[in-house]
């Protein structure tokens, strides 16, 4: 069993579960994620699954080495396994690992917000606005002692560059999962901003339980290629049909001969008469 997957961050809606509460979630595209190397306990020290996933435009010749065939995949990320022998290269993972009501934890890069200062980015409460204080409403104040210890000590909240770092969301609530779409809705929000990239792994509450699911497929509704086959098959038997309906359409023609035939016999019985 893998712990996890990689996805996209889409955007947020709101839903009504099934008790009829509207609730916020974030719809992330869970996949699908080729796997692009496995690590072995003999090998490597540990087990794991390396997954790649989103197109790449391009890529350097020692990354078109390692995928060989499966493409130019721009992320690539590794997730613990139970058992490495259950993946093969190659193997397609979405969102058919996540069910209704897991709890899951994302990690993805939050939204830069440039250079700030410390009201916006620790939540300080600024000097006085009156006494004559016009210039330190948004001031952060002291910043330590004088000659002892005489200096900042490190650490020390001040303004600076915020945002831009990663940031891990842990329990939320899986409210749908589509594998057919590649679809998860998760209650709540999930760091970084649209087209995001974002790792969605089982919380330890339902870590748990997922070991003893049994895997599924990763294709939960028929690939592609059998729907394209329907067209075919018509093609192939409308032909057949042309030609069983043409021998139909002589039949008149038969009939009319054959009665044309029985016309003078039954002139010459009446002759007789």
């Amino acid at each position: 069993m893998i712990e996890g997957v990689l996805g996209r961050k889409l955007g947020m809606l709101q839903i009504f579960d099934k008790e009829g509460h509207l609730r916020g979630a974030t719809v992330i595209e869970t996949g699908p994620c080729l796997v692009t190397q496995i690590r072995t306990e003999e090998r490597d020290g540990y087990s794991a699954v390396q997954l790649g996933f989103g197109g790449a435009k391009r890529s350097n010749k020692p990354m078109r080495g390692h995928l060989k065939q499966q493409g130019n995949l721009r992320h690539l990320r590794e997730f613990r396994v139970d058992n490495p022998t259950q993946h093969r290269v190659g193997e397609r993972i979405g969102a058919e690992i996540f069910e209704e009501g897991d709890l899951v934890d994302v990690t993805g890069i939050s939204k830069g917000r440039g250079f700030a200062g410390a009201v916006k980015r620790y939540g300080f409460a600024g000097g006085p606005k009156t006494h004559g204080q016009s210039d330190r409403h948004r001031a952060r104040g002291s910043i330590g002692a004088g000659n002892t210890p005489g200096r900042v000590f490190k650490g020390m909240r001040m303004a600076g560059h915020m945002g831009a770092e990663r940031v891990t969301v842990r329990g939320l609530e899986v409210l749908q999962s589509d594998p057919a779409r590649g679809l998860i809705l998760v209650a709540g929000g999930v760091p970084g901003a649209r087209s995001g990239l974002v790792q969605i792994r089982y919380s330890s509450k339902t870590l748990a339980q997922a070991r003893t699911r049994e895997p599924k497929a990763a294709e939960a509704t028929p690939p592609a290629a059998e729907e394209e086959e329907l067209p075919e098959a018509v093609e192939e038997t409308a032909p057949e049909a042309v030609e069983e309906q043409a021998p139909k359409a002589e039949q008149p023609a038969d009939e009319d001969s054959s009665g044309g035939d029985e016309a003078p016999a039954e002139e010459a019985e009446d002759q007789p008469s």
